[in-house]
């Protein structure tokens, strides 16, 4: 019997308006019950107050944001002998951008402003300035792994 899992991973189409493959995985996550058009413009809403309050291209500052949410290492749990340790793993590229994409969703979800698209623009701005619930979540990762660096050799 295998071990290791399958690879189910889709080919995800770029998005009509910027043609960013990234960008389309966020608005995938961002829908809710499956009103993709919903999430899509909120998406490109937050994206053009992007552009209005900073002056640079909004893409360019999503990037940005999202290469700063990014964790470079977690921990993962590993049995040894009876016991389970905490064993700080590096982050593969692919899951690393899920992890900042679920990240942002979820501080842009639970940030108090009124419209979807304002929690948006506002969690991608404190994420490009290195601040904001997302990048508290990235820090509390690595925090996490630096406390269990002497569980380290157990990874193999």
């Amino acid at each position: 019997m295998a071990r290791k899992k399958r690879d189910f991973s889709r080919e995800v189409l770029p998005d009509p308006k910027y043609g960013d493959i990234v960008l389309t995985r966020t608005i995938n996550v961002f829908m809710k019950d499956g009103k993709k058009g919903l999430a899509e413009t909120a998406l490109y809403k937050a994206l053009e107050i992007i552009a209005e309050k900073t002056g640079q291209d909004a893409l360019e500052v999503f990037h940005k944001a999202l290469d700063n949410i990014k964790p470079v290492v977690e921990v993962r749990s590993r049995r040894v002998g009876g016991a389970t340790y905490q064993v700080p793993t590096e982050v593969p590229g692919p899951r690393a951008q899920s992890l900042a994409i679920r990240w942002l969703v979820a501080s842009a979800n639970s940030r108090s402003e009124k419209r979807l698209f304002d929690r948006i623009a506002n969690e991608l701005l404190d994420a490009f300035g290195n601040k904001g619930t997302a990048i508290k979540q990235r820090e509390d990762t690595h925090r996490m792994a630096e406390a269990n660096k002497a569980f380290a050799h157990f990874r193999w």
